[in-house]
């Protein structure tokens, strides 16, 4: 009893009501975070498990109701129906010389032009810039129609070029290179245009060099979208010989006048899988690019 009397009370501070609001807060604020993170993991992920589980389902299992989310037996065959049915090698390499082409073309514009409006001197500088913002508020939808008259009236219905030069616009890219450029220290080119370095030398030798990871991320953006394009391609191309495969898609899926959506899902995984992989390599480059302008200095 005396060891027990003798032994010292703790007496506990008690905590702020701020203290105990601020604390409620944040754990609020992380059972939000986690929600949302959930319904976009959802929103993005079933989607694509969905195509992937379908595309391995054999027909019947496709139609059936309730839906069933595993495939009872596996129907691999999808994939060889799908590149035998249409001509997917073809549509493959027609994918690959457009997104090459589209994608080297808006790469160099995009550079060029952001440096030019970033460090070259010239009138009406500031009005360029606004028209290049302009140009972005202006969905790709509406210039549809005069696009198709005047393609049409040059003769460029079917061939690469119809498809590659009204789709050469880089506004996004002006953009997001100028943003980047801006962020440079100007020591640094400072000190460059001291030891003579001319226009060339500096975009060579100092501009470049330090816009890595931003020149990735403008390059993979325009690569998903130019691979991805469907719209356009679609209204130039008149026969398979130089659609692209989100053309040959519509085609296998109109293959046999019923749908046989395990073949589509088929080939829908097969076209993701070069720009799924690119991306996968290239993500943190990618990230670390957007987010290079954010801070500047």
């Amino acid at each position: 009893m005396t060891a027990v009397a003798d032994k010292p009370v703790v007496h506990t501070e008690p905590v702020p009501p701020e203290t105990r609001h601020h604390r409620r807060r944040e754990r609020t604020v992380t059972v939000l975070a986690y929600a949302a993170m959930v319904c976009v993991l959802l929103i993005v992920a079933l989607p694509l498990y969905w195509i992937v589980v379908t595309s391995l389902k054999e027909r019947p299992d496709i139609y059936t109701i309730p839906v069933t989310w595993w495939p009872s037996v596996f129907h691999p065959q999808n994939y060889s129906e799908a590149v035998e049915s249409v001509a997917f090698g073809m549509f493959l390499r027609n994918s690959v010389i457009i997104t090459t082409v589209l994608a080297s073309v808006k790469f160099v514009l995009g550079v060029l032009s952001a440096y030019g409006l970033v460090f070259l001197r010239f009138p009406g500088k500031n009005l360029v810039f606004l028209v290049i913002i302009a140009a972005l508020m202006v969905p790709n939808q509406i210039t549809v129609i005069s696009n198709y008259a005047l393609v049409s009236e040059w003769g460029w219905r079917n061939p690469f070029q119809g498809i590659i030069v009204p789709l050469a616009g880089v506004a996004f890219g002006t953009f997001l290179m100028r943003n980047h450029f801006l962020s440079i220290p100007a020591e640094i080119i400072e000190a460059a245009r001291m030891d003579g370095a001319g226009p060339f030398r500096l975009l060579w030798r100092v501009v470049l060099p330090v816009s890595g990871p931003t020149m990735v991320a403008f390059a993979l953006i325009t690569v998903v979208n130019e691979w991805n394009e469907y719209l356009w391609p679609f209204l130039m191309a008149d026969d398979a010989s130089v659609a692209p495969l989100p053309i040959g898609l519509t085609l296998l899926q109109n293959n046999d006048g019923v749908t046989n959506w395990g073949p589509v899902m088929a080939g829908t995984v097969l076209t993701m899988l070069p720009i799924l992989a690119i991306f996968l390599l290239l993500q943190r480059h990618m990230i670390k690019g957007l987010t290079s302008g954010a801070v500047k200095g």
